[in-house]
């Protein structure tokens, strides 16, 4: 039987080689990425069965990332495996298509039960946030009330103003103009009803755009 192929998405090389060293015996791992914007390249060259992401990635978080994957590859299935314990995350994460959420703190165990279901097309989600979570808006996500969704674009400035980038290094990574970058800060802020840039970095640690805690490993 042809081995599902699997891409890993984490910025900490610790988390990546563990979870290459636990899939390996039973799943082809085709390539390990570290930020959100080589996830998206590398899914597009690779078109692995299932992509397993981190949330909290730089420069393009898990999320949105998962969200432009699904629209360019709906048939990859997608599985965040995160230290963010949020039901709130895990709701997202299965509106915007993912097959699975698990925690770091997960037993080993669960990662390939989650790809297994994933691939026979059954949500998976770890037992710790399932609680918390309607298991009617698992069962469809499409039914559940929808946010105020900002743009892809305006997304991921409010990711690189979290991140504590400057608006010119912002212009710089998306190839924009001054001016576009200040304008697309103005819109985001008038948009989520936020005053001050302390209060975009709290919307981003909520909506798991950058990590709050985490440790980085050099």
């Amino acid at each position: 039987m042809k081995r599902a192929r699997i891409l890993i998405a984490d910025d900490h090389e610790i988390f990546s080689a563990a979870f290459r060293k636990l899939l390996e015996p039973e799943f082809e791992v085709v390539g390990c990425v570290s930020d959100g914007y080589m996830l998206l390249k590398a899914a597009q060259e690779l078109k692995p069965d299932v992509v397993i992401a981190d949330i909290g990635m730089p420069l393009l978080n898990g999320l949105d990332a998962g969200r432009e994957i699904k629209r360019l590859l709906p048939d990859t299935r997608l599985i965040f495996l995160t230290m963010n314990p949020d039901s709130e995350l895990a709701q997202e994460a299965v509106r915007i298509g993912a097959s699975g959420y698990l925690l770091k703190s997960s037993h080993p165990s669960e990662l390939p039960e989650a790809i297994h279901d994933a691939i026979r097309g059954v949500p998976y989600i770890t037992p710790s946030i399932r609680q918390f979570m309607d298991e009617a808006f698992i069962r469809d996500p499409s039914a559940a009330p929808r946010s105020h969704e900002l743009t892809t674009r305006q997304r991921e400035v409010l990711q690189m103003l979290a991140e504590g980038k400057s608006m010119k290094e912002i212009a710089s990574i998306l190839e924009l103009t001054l001016r576009t970058v200040q304008f697309h800060k103005y819109r985001i802020m008038e948009l989520l009803e936020i005053k001050t840039n302390a209060e975009l970095v709290q919307y981003a640690m909520r909506h798991g755009m950058i990590p709050s805690v985490e440790p980085r490993t050099k």
